[in-house]
């Protein structure tokens, strides 16, 4: 089972931090996202949407970190994707969440116009003006995240029981330390982010990723506060 993927990339992350921290084996193979082999052939014969990761199960190839995620649990029938019919709904149903609305205005109108040249806007006013709606929208969702999904004592996003919507949101929400974002506004956030970072899979995990945010530490970001 071969696994390509970026270190830093988000969405590579999320399915790295979870296969580390079960300890289920696959074979890495790096896309150098610097140099474009994302873009070019073989890797485009896989994914003609040219994002990392893919999975090559065997020749059974899957895009899509949430489809994978989920495939790689039901694959080895773990308990982080749970069998009863509910719990799994409310696990796809915070996949989803994260998708579709917080990692939109987070990750991609937020963050990665500031950080890669490739996601900046053109002029200058409309990069401002979507840094700034990403700003906005973000607050809005990390006060969801932090009241709704993990208030009233919650460990994880399912109550006490941690699933692969944890390892995904994780790996979403600690793009913001490419920019700085302190979530101290948002203690329940805050505090379920240090039970995941002190997971035995984190800090191999995100070493690289750690290592860029730490290179970028003192720009003058627009982020959370």
């Amino acid at each position: 089972m071969k696994l390509h993927f970026h270190p830093v990339s988000t969405t590579s992350r999320s399915i790295l931090f979870f296969l580390s921290d079960q300890g289920i084996p696959y074979e890495p193979v790096v896309v150098d996202l610097m140099t474009g082999e994302h873009t070019k052939a073989p890797f485009t014969d896989m994914n003609p949407s040219k994002q990392v990761p893919v999975l090559d199960d065997e020749g059974f190839v899957m895009t899509e970190c949430s489809a994978i995620l989920k495939y790689l649990a039901e694959k080895t029938k773990n308990p982080a994707y749970p069998a009863d019919l509910r719990e799994r709904a409310r696990v796809n149903e915070i996949m989803d969440w994260f998708n579709t609305n917080l990692y939109r205005e987070y990750g991609y109108h937020l963050i990665y116009p500031q950080v890669y040249p490739g996601h900046k806007r053109s002029p200058d006013d409309h990069q401002s003006g979507t840094v700034g709606w990403g700003k906005d929208k973000s607050m809005f969702w990390l006060g969801v995240l932090d009241t709704h999904y993990l208030g009233h004592g919650k460990a994880y996003l399912l109550g006490d029981k941690l699933s692969i919507a944890d390892y995904l949101g994780a790996a979403i929400i600690s793009a913001g330390d490419l920019v700085g974002v302190d979530l101290k506004r948002f203690p329940n956030v805050d505090r379920w982010m240090k039970a995941m970072r002190a997971r035995p899979g984190w800090a191999k995990t995100h070493e690289v990723h750690d290592g860029f945010a730490a290179s970028l530490k003192g720009k003058p970001f627009e982020t959370v506060l």
